[in-house]
């Protein structure tokens, strides 16, 4: 059971309590701004799939359970593939928290990708004898291969480093350092892999259907910024067999 809101939350004024005539009233107003919101919905996934693409020039070798396999491996015979950029550094023995919330909400969808020709992976430039051990804790079935030995990371700018010039994230010049989100999408047209679309940090929200479930509820997400993911050491997130005792509780983002 999830626990209460941290006390840096703000209590909420609740609205006003009415007829149920009253309630269908203001329900049947607000369907208009659903509506509105849904067709602006498809119309963003409509564009986001105009984008132009980019062909990888780079030949990616990742070490996985079964050995090396390549970025085109990782499609598994499939035309497109979605890898979630998963952070994990190379010195700490867990993943960041935040990102294995992100995992927790996909999972279970994943089943479904294939039916629709697409493939997933996540990719975390921790070594593979690191993500092995947590990855069975978490009790996760994907595919999950480091990138340790190669520049994937740093060419998707989800690992930064400025001495080396990797300081670019979300499209913009930044000081951060070290392992970020992300998530990337490939497309392959028979022997030409293509990147078609990269999203970091705050727009994987689109992705968590815990948020969008909390957003329907009363108290809503319960959290000050309407982001936990920007919250550090105060965020309600922790690892999801930690919730319910005291383990985890002043974690930071990827604690050891």
């Amino acid at each position: 059971m999830c626990e209460p809101a941290s006390d840096h939350v703000k209590p909420m004024t609740l609205s006003k309590i009415v007829t149920r005539e009253e309630w269908l009233a203001a329900r049947r107003a607000f369907l208009a701004r659903e509506k509105a919101f849904t067709r602006q919905r498809y119309a963003h996934a409509e564009a986001l799939r105009k984008l132009p693409m980019v062909k990888v020039e780079k030949e990616y070798v990742f070490d996985a359970p079964q050995g090396t396999v390549t970025l085109r491996d990782l499609f598994e015979g499939r035309r497109q593939l979605i890898v979630y950029h998963l952070m994990f550094d190379p010195d700490r023995s867990r993943a960041c928290k935040h990102c294995a919330c992100v995992m927790d909400n996909i999972a279970g969808s994943l089943v479904h990708l294939t039916a629709r020709n697409t493939s997933f992976a996540a990719v975390s430039r921790a070594p593979l004898a690191r993500i092995e051990p947590f990855k069975r804790r978490m009790q996760w079935t994907f595919p999950w291969v480091s990138s340790f030995k190669n520049d994937f990371n740093y060419d998707y700018h989800t690992t930064l480093d400025p001495d080396r010039g990797y300081s670019t994230y979300n499209y913009e010049r930044t000081r951060i350092r070290g392992e970020m989100p992300g998530l990337s999408v490939f497309y392959r047209e028979k022997d030409l892999i293509l990147h078609s679309y990269s999203t970091y940090f705050v727009g994987l929200d689109i992705f968590l259907p815990m948020y969008h479930l909390l957003d329907v509820t009363r108290l809503g997400r319960q959290e000050n910024d309407g982001n936990s993911m920007t919250a550090g050491e105060r965020s309600w997130i922790r690892y999801h067999d930690e919730y319910g005792g005291d383990g985890g509780a002043k974690s930071g983002c990827c604690a050891t």
